[in-house]
């Protein structure tokens, strides 16, 4: 399989530019392609790009070779429903030749490596692996947008064995039926390439499956190229089963989450459309396979976005967004939870679900609600816990521990539901070695067989719907909560949490374009991209059309959001604005100047009432803490200027003070919290005659228990589900040694450290010059020694003396000093171009003195957090 890895995409590539030449100058072949491009818009996806359109056209001339050449299967594009029908517009497409043998000779170079491989395989299921990485080949290395979305990973077989077995003993458990039985409707959603309903097909009984192929098995495939292959492997596969052939007219060709919705458009062929129909009909009793699993693209330049589905979107929200304590639910688009959602929906009053997908949602606060959901929805939870994420566990790897060679965690899961609920629902869990490698995880699959082989452990929700509780602790639940949904919402009695407001960070999906070390930097970077985004208003205004397919898309011209896209629909134009160029924090102890604007930002959550104004920065400040769900250790840093959203790893902020829109200062931190506290230090108070704790105070004790180690240490679990909750100091001593007082005057010293790190006084670094380099203070990118003694400055100057204490004031995963040596290096974005220096002309040796003022910031914080009284 190795030799044609990369002929397939080459093959593809060249198809390609056939196809663009014939769209050029062939008449024939343009209005053919013109109506080819309506009939897939208006069946599968209004959204559809010509790139896409030609791929399909692609997908189709390389699979009907394919099954002709290699599989002698020369009848496949006159017998399958969709193929004959795009038949019509290749035979358009070669209208200009003597044949289509004469059109695709260019190309027999290609076609030859890759039939000569397969010449040499006489096993069907050898033809399948085949079939299988032309599948995998084409999208990874051809068509990558579409693989992004669609999630496309090849389901390894000991996970489909495994499924299929399990399902078919479940069944029998739980209902007295067998996937044999009459009236066991089966349904895969997302078929790829068919492997989960041919192995289902080897689970039925010969006498049975006669049947169940007419009538009882579904599947839907929304991608030309996997829909062929299905269908094929599954003919072929009842072909060896039942010795006779007889198409499969069980497979459609659509998109099953568009099944949501009330109404759906013709499905690209009359046959097709009643398919859908028929399976829209069925009482649908299992649901197996494994969903797409992106969220959606990463940049908005690549065009590459998953579909909107209104009904299904609006079901996700109304159950498990609703249902949800988290903040920040952007997760919950993920295609695997709307799979979850649908197939929860369609199975109707009884029935299984068995997916393999994403594991986020067994462990991440974002998923609290889903989680609650299923255990209302479902009587039984069977979960196998593949691990395997990359993004937790950076020591693992995704080719050799993950069982798809991704990044994220994946499981496999099995829920059940029956007609007469029961009263609580048990949720079975096991999980794998989280070092295993992949090999070993097949293995244990193929030995245990079937979900009777492994051994299980039930597990309880808490109250939160958390499912996995080991480590956390309940004394946690009774502390005062930092911030809540409800406080958030609630009007002053109500409020029952420490602050009123809290917000993420700032997200502006273009950085590169809005960030900078140096005002004048900033100022003509976004001057440009408002001149260029003006340029767009001014042009599509007298080009109407899909917007996306219009657009400049180069990085270098303008980063897009689906924001601004809104604003360029509506005809907007932007102008730079000066005032908007603001102070911010974009990394621990790295700030850089930030435009500030609600277009060229993406989302900026609520810090315009946190830090509306330059004004505001002299009297408010905010504690960014780590929110829950992040991958690094706990850990948290006071501002006083605008943060970065991922400056603590998805910083939710609490500030001391919002402002209304008259501009006019709040009390952020609530009645009720200042009432717990003077409540809890009545007596302390009243013996030494001191004023009670203000609110102020409560805001710098609330900093110093989030350093405290203790609390950290024993709670980690806790914060990594949840907002932090805060306890209060042991004892009631009036004493400013002791106690509340104690922790208040830690975290006022702390805050004084960390809002003031570039006016602390340099720890005393000796300079060593190498006497061969001309003098020279500007940093390219800085590392330290293998020792962390000296720094290496640049190739003029290395840095040396740095206590190895510095290292321990840790902000997640790195050090407050790694935190600037990380930041402060000449930087240039891959896909725009654009260069971030660091270097300051009017003031040449400020980096140096920032590393001498931040050791002296981290050697005082170890020393404060060293020195906080006890926890218990």
């Amino acid at each position: 399989m190795q030799e044609f890895k990369l002929q397939v995409p080459q093959l593809a590539a060249a198809l390609l530019e056939l196809i663009r030449r014939e769209r050029r100058a062939n008449p024939i072949f343009i209005k053919a392609f013109e109506g080819f491009a309506a009939l897939c818009r208006a069946a599968i996806n209004p959204n559809l790009a010509e790139q896409a359109l030609e791929e399909m056209l692609i997908q189709h001339i390389l699979t009907e070779r394919i099954f002709r050449r290699v599989f002698d299967n020369p009848d496949f594009a006159e017998r399958n429903i969709i193929a004959r029908e795009i038949e019509q517009v290749v035979q358009a497409l070669t209208s200009r030749h003597f044949s289509r043998h004469d059109f695709l000779k260019p190309l027999d170079r290609f076609y030859g490596a890759i039939e000569a491989t397969a010449a040499t395989i006489d096993d069907f299921s050898q033809k399948q692996a085949f079939l299988n990485t032309v599948y995998e080949k084409f999208f990874q290395g051809f068509s990558v947008k579409l693989a992004d979305t669609h999630g496309i990973v090849y389901t390894p077989q000991p996970i489909v064995d495994f499924m299929a077995r399990s399902v078919e003993e479940i069944l029998q458990a739980e209902f007295g039926r067998s996937l044999s039985d009459k009236n066991v409707h089966i349904l895969d959603p997302f078929v790829g390439t068919g492997n989960f309903i041919v192995r289902v097909m080897r689970e039925i009984k010969r006498s049975r499956l006669p049947h169940k192929y007419d009538q009882e098995l579904h599947c839907n495939e929304v991608m030309l190229l996997p829909y062929y292959i299905a269908s094929m492997n599954i003919e072929h596969a009842y072909y060896e089963l039942a010795g006779e052939y007889k198409p499969f007219e069980g497979v459609c060709l659509v998109d099953t989450f568009e099944l949501a919705e009330q109404k759906q458009p013709g499905l690209f062929t009359q046959a097709n459309t009643e398919r859908v129909e028929r399976q829209k009909q069925a009482p649908i009793f299992v649901i197996l396979g494994n969903p797409p699993y992106n969220a959606g693209q990463i940049n908005e330049n690549d065009n590459n976005k998953n579909r909107k589905y209104p009904t299904l979107d609006r079901r996700v929200a109304e159950t498990y967004g609703k249902a949800s304590q988290a903040t920040l639910l952007r997760k919950l688009s993920d295609p695997y939870v709307k799979a979850i959602r649908w197939a929860s929906d369609r199975i109707g009053d009884e029935g299984m679900v068995a997916f393999v997908t994403n594991n986020s949602f067994v462990t991440e606060i974002t998923f609290d609600g889903m989680r609650q959901c299923l255990e209302r929805d479902f009587d039984e939870i069977y979960i196998l816990d593949l691990g395997g994420n990359v993004r937790k566990n950076p020591k693992l790897s995704g080719t050799t521990h993950n069982v798809f060679g991704i990044q994220v965690g994946v499981s496999i899961t099995v829920l059940v539901r029956k007609k007469t609920r029961s009263k609580q629902t048990k949720i079975h869990y096991a999980s794998m070695g989280e070092d295993w490698r992949k090999e070993q995880k097949y293995d244990f699959l193929d030995a245990a067989g079937q979900a009777s082989g492994v051994k299980w452990r039930t597990i309880k929700p808490d109250a939160k719907h958390n499912w996995l509780t080991e480590g956390m602790s309940k004394a946690f639940g009774t502390f005062l909560p930092l911030g809540t949904k409800e406080t958030k919402r609630a009007t002053g009695a109500d409020a029952s949490a420490i602050f009123k407001t809290f917000s993420l960070g700032v997200a502006t999906n273009r950085d590169d374009w809005v960030y900078d070390f140096r005002s004048d930097g900033l100022e003509d970077k976004v001057k440009r991209l408002v001149q260029n985004y003006n340029s767009e208003v001014g042009r599509l205004a007298r080009q109407p059309g899909d917007i996306d397919s219009l657009v400049n898309n180069d990085p270098s011209f303008v980063k897009w959001t689906d924001r601004l896209k809104e604003a360029l629909l509506q005809g907007k134009p932007l102008a730079f604005e000066a005032d908007k160029i603001r102070h911010s924090v974009y990394r621990p102890f790295a700030g850089q100047f930030l435009y500030f604007d609600h277009l060229l930002n993406q989302r900026r959550y609520r810090q315009p009432i946190i830090f509306p104004t330059p004004d505001a920065e002299t009297e408010n400040c905010a504690i960014c803490a780590s929110a829950a769900g992040n991958t690094k250790p706990f850990h948290c840093l006071m501002v006083n200027v605008i943060p970065d959203l991922h400056l603590t790893g998805d910083s939710q902020c609490f500030p001391l003070y919002t402002y209304d829109e008259n501009g006019q200062r709040q009390d952020n931190i609530t009645d009720w919290a200042l009432g717990q506290f003077r409540a809890r230090y009545a007596a302390a108070v009243g013996a030494s005659r001191r004023l009670a704790p203000t609110k102020t105070d409560i805001f710098h004790y609330v900093y110093a228990i989030l350093h405290h180690p203790a609390y950290r240490g024993k709670y980690a679990a806790n914060l990594r589900r949840e907002l932090p909750r805060i306890p209060f100091a042991p004892g009631a001593s009036a004493s400013l040694s002791t106690g509340f007082w104690a922790f208040a005057q830690a975290g006022a010293g702390l805050a004084q450290l960390h809002l003031g790190y570039e006016a602390q006084p340099e720890y005393p670094l000796t300079w060593i010059e190498s006497p061969d380099a001309p003098l020279d203070y500007k940093v390219q990118k800085m590392r330290l020694s293998k020792d962390k003694t000296q720094l290496v400055y640049n190739s003029f100057l290395t840095l040396a003396g740095i206590p190895p204490l510095a290292f321990e004031y840790r902000l997640g995963n790195r050090s407050a000093l790694d935190w600037v040596i990380d930041q402060y290096q000449l930087s240039a974005d891959k896909r725009s171009g654009i260069v971030n220096d660091p270097n300051r002309p009017d003031d040449p040796q400020y980096i140096i003195h920032l590393i001498g003022k931040v050791i002296t910031v981290s050697l005082e914080t170890v020393k404060i957090v060293q020195s906080l009284p006890p926890l218990e």
